[in-house]
């Protein structure tokens, strides 16, 4: 898309370095001052926490950890919390303008310039020479996502400071430019074998793509003052680009989870306002309906508060980039989007809500601060969803509230980046608040991303809202996959409905024949949802069950119902056939801290095994609000 449009005149359209200004410099007074006074006073407050900060060792023994006991963060954390700092001081500094942060950016420059690596130790394995080594080997530098962020910080710090810097050693801020040309800007010029690329493999793009691209597009349009070199480093980004444009579904759906939306879909926008900017507005792809329906996404998803649709590795609450959604809104004209940011500004505005302070966000959301915090508005609660290449469908009882039930499910295949073996999943809430749920991911350790993925519990079928048939759960791999999937939605008598066949998500070693998933909400006076499982086996069996996530205590004293109800005061009934099944409960203790944060201490997993020996039946639960 992009290279037949603009690749045979980006000589023409992009900006020259020295006529490149996308936000103030330190200089442009005026434009920092003004920002409004408490904007510039919360950072310059957190400039001067971090006055005293002491920056962290990076030990040759905290890389190594990683593939000792797997622990993922030990190394990372320390590296991020160095940028973060920097990030930190540098805007500070620019909204104070008085020097006073100044000792203390150049101390963070010069540590992260000394780092041996800015690739995070799990991501060594995509280097040439180090891949079986557990220490970096420095002449081979390469680019992960740490490496894209640190870069971009770096070209940016540069970019806003250099006056300052160069005043106090001119020899900072070459030692910005020489590693960044020594690990980031020669080596994605040099090299088209990087996965995330696309150019030498068939393998589906993931966030990594746009989000990698996005920070090496700024660090080029930053830095870059040669201009045969600055328009083929353009070229070959638009090119990486199309691979991951070429692999979104046409429905803009995120199956990596609207988590990996901000890294996803929003990096995309990240990269097609970075060229929107340095062409003066004529490289444009904002109206596009692919862009356009990936913005959406994130408000089809959106359930109430924090609460989003969180298959696959996402966890169920979200604290989304305000600022960065609201720009996309805006960007592509979508009213439902700018709403949805505003919303979440107001509710749950922290300006480093992110585990990033990515600089080319950073510095544009500053800017909107004060017109979303004047724009009152509410999330758009869409009533209806059904995106038909992800196989996503959600409903909730009525458009415009998040009062009352609603209902997601998905089809799909256990193939997806990020995947868990769910497909015929279902979530429940009831205003607002979760009842049958996605228990989303652990903190990712070596084994989240390795061939024992599926070992962790909460990448398993049996800890998702589907069947699990002779002790036999659904198995990982695009072959894996619901059938037959058919959606429909009707106003007249307001029903949403989603069916499909998720037999072939199991081994045949399962023994199902077919098994239709029928999930339907009608939203008559009084609403219910109804999951239907028409089934038939090979054989006879009584090991079918059905499972249920839920963080609420399941009540199981009536037979053929189970009450859920939250310390909120809202509740459902669950009933289901009693001569058919029997229901039980387990509770499940969480020791995670990411789960913890979401759900408490403990979740429970409700089990409706089947009572004697069947081959084929008809079994349903229902919901309703008590």
């Amino acid at each position: 898309m992009l290279m037949d449009r603009y690749a045979s005149t980006l000589s023409n359209l992009i900006s020259p370095h020295d006529q490149y200004f996308p936000y103030p410099k330190f200089e442009d007074r005026d434009q920092w001052e003004s920002l409004p006074e408490s904007l510039r006073q919360m950072w310059i407050s957190k400039g001067n926490d971090s006055l005293a900060f002491c920056w962290p060792s990076l030990k040759a023994t905290d890389y190594l950890e990683y593939f000792k006991s797997g622990q993922v963060m030990l190394y990372e954390e320390k590296q991020r919390e160095r940028k973060r700092m920097l990030a930190i001081l540098v805007l500070a500094e620019c909204m104070e303008g008085k020097g006073r942060f100044l000792d203390q950016i150049i101390n963070g420059i010069w540590c992260i310039c000394e780092e041996s690596t800015w690739v995070i130790p799990p991501h060594q394995v995509i280097s040439k020479r180090s891949a079986k080594d557990r220490l970096p080997d420095i002449e081979d530098p390469f680019i992960d996502l740490c490496a894209g962020e640190t870069a971009s910080l770096l070209a940016t710090t540069h970019y806003l400071l250099k006056h300052s810097l160069d005043h106090v050693s001119e020899n900072i801020c070459s030692r910005i430019r020489i590693e960044l040309k020594r690990r980031i800007m020669d080596p994605f010029l040099e090299r088209n074998d990087l996965w995330w690329m696309g150019l030498e493999t068939n393998r589906k793009m993931n966030n990594w793509n746009p989000w990698i691209n996005s920070n090496l597009l700024s660090v080029f349009l930053l830095l870059e003052q040669e201009n045969e070199r600055r328009f083929q480093a353009v070229g070959k980004v638009i090119q990486c680009l199309d691979r991951f444009i070429e692999d979104c579904h046409s429905d803009g759906g995120c199956d990596e989870g609207p988590v990996y939306w901000g890294r996803a879909g929003g990096s995309l926008f990240d990269c097609l306002e970075l060229l929107y900017q340095a062409s003066d507005g004529r490289i444009n792809l904002f109206n596009e309906p692919l862009i356009r329906e990936m913005g959406s996404y994130l408000y089809k998803a959106h359930i109430d508060d924090s609460y989003y649709v969180n298959f696959a590795d996402s966890s169920a609450r979200v604290e989304i980039e305000a600022q960065l959604v609201y720009l996309y809104g805006k960007r592509i004209h979508d009213q439902q989007l700018k709403d949805l940011a505003c919303s979440a500004f107001r509710n749950h505005h922290s300006p480093i809500s992110s585990g990033w302070l990515t600089m080319h966000r950073t510095i544009p959301s500053l800017f909107v601060n004060q017109e979303m915090q004047e724009t009152l508005t509410q999330p758009p609660f869409v009533r209806d969803v059904w995106l038909n290449v992800i196989e996503f469908m959600a409903a909730r009882e009525k458009s415009g509230s998040s009062q009352g039930l609603y209902l997601a499910a998905k089809g799909g295949h256990n193939g997806e980046s990020h995947n868990h073996n769910d497909v015929g999943h279902f979530v429940v809430y009831n205003n607002g608040s979760p009842f049958l749920i996605d228990i989303g991911v652990e903190t990712y350790t070596a084994k989240t991303f390795s061939p024992q993925r599926y070992q962790i519990w909460t990448m398993q079928s049996a800890y998702h809202n589907v069947p699990m048939v002779n002790g036999v759960q659904q198995q990982a791999g695009n072959e894996f996959a619901a059938t037959e999937v058919h959606y429909s939605q009707a106003d007249d008598d307001h029903l949403a409905q989603l069916s499909m066949n998720i037999a072939s998500a199991y081994p045949e070693s399962a023994g199902i024949e077919s098994w239709r998933r029928t999930c339907s909400f009608s939203r008559q006076k009084d609403a219910w949802i109804v999951i239907e499982d028409d089934f038939r086996l090979q054989n006879p069996t009584d090991d079918i069950r059905i499972h249920l996530m839920t963080p609420c205590v399941p009540q199981l004293e009536e037979v053929g119902t189970i009450l859920l109800s939250d310390h909120l005061g809202n509740a459902i009934r669950l009933d289901y056939n009693s001569r058919d099944v029997v229901a039980a409960k387990e509770l499940i203790v969480l020791k995670d801290e990411r789960l913890r944060a979401v759900w408490g201490n403990s979740l429970y997993r409700i089990t409706l095994k089947s009572l004697v020996p069947t081959r084929s039946a008809k079994w349903s639960i229902v919901l309703t609000k008590v």
